[in-house]
């Protein structure tokens, strides 16, 4: 059950036996004065964890507390009971604090991440002139991305399990921009050199969401992890516009490559900054204020030590146990159908609007760019909405049913409606529709991987990314086969929505935002 927001309150003290003088409180805390025969709690034991109401009654006086309690913590022979509670952070509070900082810093790296993807999309066209691809091969080429990114991610989620997003991102982005600066050099070399730099891309960029699921799990409470992720996720999908809108620029001022040299550049600069300014858990900021510190602690389960410290998992993972449960499932098939629909229209829209509506190079970019900067707008709102939903006493499983089916229902419909347009004004309007609601579903199953094995979300990651690797390098070469066999963009986009329709109903018979039993050695004991 969630509660609002509690407020400072007052020493409220009750007739009670003499006492020594209590300990200073912390901020969160307030001291309760109250003999323990006349302490009564509904069917929870003391010391229990947060988020429960707790009564006190008596002969002379009645204090009923209903607010964000995180634990109480009782001497029965002075009478003393110390409440742990929540003090929700001010606007202006939230967007200066430490963990702000970081999740700012996690979007920039995920903006790079789709900035550097995204710039052969639009590189491909004169490539694929120059060299005289066809369109089969021109998505193999796209496609030796996914290869890579096919074989990092379980191997990736492990690592940030064990050794914390922080890390594991350093190196990540490191790679990756290596592999960016390096690809107009790979490119004047040979076909096999520049498909292993796009391998060894995809290989980098793996650990990217692991590693962004992780260092939120550990800096951000449950109430603002929807809003943190929608923060990092709008740097995601701003990076697919930059990439998409500047590139073309890029490449007529500074040649084909330009853009990949500049990012590449700004990679470096990243990590520069990330690796002085950031600390992998709140604990460990030197920069971080006393009252966050202690907020960010108290809204969390003490009981939940991998969020708390780097504690480590198995190296190992039990993988049976895993793929055991259907809410794994849920998730594995949601990311599938996320990640080609991610992939199709980031790979080929600019070609789609260049071949059905006959509009230039920097045209198709740009309004294939649109669609991205609302899907980061939308992504933001979306997720301050579902974290409302959830303090307002909404079931987390309800939250994530509801927006996931949003986030594949609404892209189907879209992209039905992205078939009927005439001209490339409206089908940019239902392609931006489409990639806006889509944005739901990180909400869904991306925040899910938290929900249900807090302890294994890193590797959970990787698998699902794994399917959701294979599912896109089918769509993304299967889009470019489809089109010459069958000679229709149209009919490739209306299977991709049908799949979304299937999607949504197995998510929403299948998943759950409890937290579900992986490990017995591991479990926590409800109280």
């Amino acid at each position: 059950m969630n509660f609002p927001a509690a407020v400072k309150r007052p020493i409220t003290q009750f007739s009670s036996p003499a006492h020594q003088p209590p300990k200073p409180l912390k901020p969160h805390q307030s001291l309760i004065k109250v003999p323990p025969s006349l302490f009564k709690q509904s069917a929870k034991p003391k010391n229990c964890l947060k988020n429960d109401s707790f009564t006190f009654t008596g002969s002379r006086a009645s204090v009923s507390m209903s607010s964000r309690v995180n634990r109480i913590r009782a001497s029965p022979k002075d009478g003393n009971y110390v409440v742990d509670e929540v003090k929700e952070p001010s606007f202006v509070e939230f967007i200066t604090s430490e963990r702000i900082k970081v999740v700012a810093m996690l979007a920039l790296a995920l903006a790079l991440c789709n900035a550097d993807r995204v710039v052969m999309s639009v590189a491909i066209v004169p490539l694929s002139l120059s060299n005289g691809w066809r369109q089969s091969f021109a998505g193999v080429v796209q496609s030796s991305f996914l290869w890579g990114y096919l074989i990092s991610p379980i191997a990736g989620g492990t690592l940030v399990d064990y050794y914390g997003g922080k890390i594991v991102m350093a190196w990540g982005v490191t790679l990756w921009s290596l592999a960016t600066f390096l690809t107009p050099w790979a490119a004047d070399t040979s076909l096999l050199a520049l498909l292993l730099v796009r391998v060894l891309l995809g290989v980098a960029e793996g650990v990217a969401l692991p590693s962004m699921n992780n260092m939120i799990a550990r800096w951000f409470p449950l109430t603002e992890r929807s809003q943190a992720v929608g923060l990092a996720m709008a740097g995601f999908q701003l990076g697919s516009a930059i990439g998409l809108t500047l590139s073309p620029i890029l490449m007529s001022q500074a040649g084909v490559f330009g853009p990949f040299i500049i990012f590449g550049l700004c990679g470096f600069l990243w990590v520069l900054v990330w690796i002085s300014a950031t600390s992998s858990t709140p604990d460990q900021s030197p920069q971080i204020s006393k009252y966050e510190l202690e907020y960010i602690q108290s809204s969390r389960p003490k009981s939940f030590k991998v969020e708390n410290e780097l504690t480590k998992p198995k190296v190992i993972p039990p993988f049976r146990r895993l793929l055991s449960k259907m809410p794994t499932w849920s998730i594995i098939v949601a990311n599938s159908m996320h990640s080609w629909g991610f992939f199709v229209i980031l790979s080929w829209m600019p070609i789609y609007f260049k071949t059905i509506y006959h509009v230039d190079l920097r045209q198709a970019a740009w309004f294939s760019a649109v669609p991205w900067s609302m899907m980061a707008v939308v992504g933001y709102f979306a997720g301050v909405w579902s974290d409302n939903l959830i303090r307002r006493g909404v079931s987390v499983t309800f939250t994530r049913k509801l927006m996931q089916t949003i986030g594949f229902a609404g892209p189907g419909i879209a992209l039905i409606a992205l078939t009927m347009s005439k001209s490339p004004v409206m089908a940019s309007a239902w392609l931006t529709l489409a990639v806006g609601l889509k944005s739901f579903s990180h909400f869904g199953f991306l925040v899910n991987l938290q929900e249900i094995a807090p302890q294994y979300s890193g590797v959970l990651h990787g698998l699902s990314n794994t399917a959701g690797t294979f599912a896109a390098i089918v769509g993304t070469v299967g889009a470019g086969y489809f089109v010459e066999l069958v000679g229709s963009f149209k009919g490739f986009l209306i299977l991709t929505a049908i799949l979304y329709f299937m999607c949504t109903l197995f998510w929403n018979i299948f998943s759950t935002g409890e937290r579900v039993d992986f490990d017995e050695s591991n479990q926590v004991k409800q109280c």
